[in-house]
């Protein structure tokens, strides 16, 4: 590779590992999203006391073949500090929310809302799961995009919420694929301001 040709540019050709991280509050079903996205089953699961990382294929559109290596960091209070090591120069950011739980809803905004502001994931595209879209009183994702706050992220932040059922897997690929092409786009746009600036 040339001086001025990084490996960002090169990857959208289908080669390499996207980084991505998997975060949300504890109970969230982040590891259930994963292991379902990895091995198409449902798995029981415990909470994540740490991580867990695993290299996911997305299987439709854009996606189908691009590999992700995905980092579910445990969501309860004490880890959450420990985010910010794992978005350190992340592809993309999955945050996987309890569309029933309303009562921790502020947290999660929150919790979001700080991950999304850090100086070092400026730009970085957002994928918000909203998990557990099977069970009654699951918020849709219109009210769920008001209740995040995500409206008032500045323009230049990609981000979407993708209805989801971890369990079943509903949701999760199309979720992938909607991830990689804010991936792509986000790129497209660096590499044309970067153009600009020379």
């Amino acid at each position: 590779m040339g001086k001025n040709t990084s490996l960002l540019d090169a990857l959208p050709s289908g080669q390499g590992t996207l980084h991505v991280v998997m975060l949300g509050l504890d109970s969230a079903g982040k590891t259930t999203a994963l292991y379902r996205l990895k091995f198409d089953q449902y798995l029981n699961t415990v909470p994540t006391i740490g991580f867990n990382c695993e290299k996911v294929k997305g299987m439709m559109g854009k996606a189908k073949g691009i590999n992700f290596l995905v980092w579910d960091v445990g969501g309860q209070e004490k880890l959450r500090p420990l985010w910010k090591s794992y978005t350190r120069c992340t592809d993309g950011i999955v945050f996987v929310l309890d569309s029933v739980d309303v009562e921790r809803m502020e947290e999660a905004k929150m919790e979001l809302m700080r991950t999304v502001k850090a100086p070092e994931n400026s730009g970085v595209p957002i994928l918000v799961l909203a998990n557990k879209q099977d069970l009654p009183g699951a918020r849709e994702p219109r009210e769920l995009e008001k209740l995040l706050g995500l409206t008032e992220l500045s323009n230049g932040h990609l981000w979407h919420v993708q209805p989801a059922c971890a369990i079943t897997g509903d949701g999760l690929q199309e979720g992938l694929e909607v991830l990689y092409e804010m991936i792509l786009k986000r790129r497209k746009l660096a590499k044309m301001s970067k153009k600009k600036t020379r």
